[in-house]
């Protein structure tokens, strides 16, 4: 591996440095968009549970808010009993928008490592090339440096591809993952509110 990257070059620092960047965000979004720790589908009946036997209480709002981002919509519902429906609504709206900018991050960063990526390979193909065309002078050429030029060429081309494709499949693959728990909570969400109505049971 060492013995790449010093064939490489000095182009493929970034490269590496994208990577790891990648990867890490790669495995904190599978553990922060799992299912269950976002909106876990024992939540509702939990909080009907809890309405029943105690009613609603300052305590039940921050033991909501803290467990999980379905928790956070169900306390702005809570904490707005007293309110009509519309204004209900409103809450959980903005606490929504909220809970959704917090499931989408990170993923611009790994968004823009999947495009900027090949543009970094391709910048270590144009060292590569430069160094392959400075092997040829008038007195003949050195083999060596159009060796050199040839793996910094292809290296750093193989690298941009080799990072750009697992980001851009994994950030559409969170992308839409977000979407999903989105509408999963928005429905959760309106039963809650036609739970408090008294429009279901």
């Amino acid at each position: 591996m060492w013995s790449i990257i010093q064939a490489a070059g000095w182009p493929i620092w970034p490269l590496i440095l994208a990577s790891v960047v990648s990867l890490a965000i790669i495995g904190e979004r599978f553990w922060a968009l799992r299912s269950g720790a976002v909106a876990p589908k024992s939540l509702l009946p939990e909080v009907q549970q809890w309405l029943k036997q105690r009613g609603m209480t300052k305590e039940t709002c921050v033991r909501l808010e803290q467990h999980s981002p379905l928790g956070e919509i169900f306390s702005s519902a809570l904490c707005n009993t007293d309110t009509s429906r519309e204004v209900m609504k409103e809450a959980i709206e903005e606490t929504g928008r909220a809970v959704a900018h917090k499931l989408e991050r990170y993923l611009t960063t790994l968004g823009t490592i999947a495009t900027v990526s090949p543009l970094l390979g391709l910048l270590g193909t144009v060292i590569g090339m430069v160094e392959l065309f400075g092997a040829f002078t008038s007195t003949g050429h050195d083999i060596a440096q159009f060796a050199r030029g040839i793996s910094v060429a292809l290296y750093n081309t193989a690298m941009g591809i080799i990072v750009a494709v697992p980001s851009m499949i994994f950030y559409r693959h969170f992308r839409a993952k977000v979407d999903s728990l989105i509408i999963e909570m928005e429905q959760e969400a309106i039963k809650l509110v036609e739970i408090l109505h008294g429009e279901r049971k």
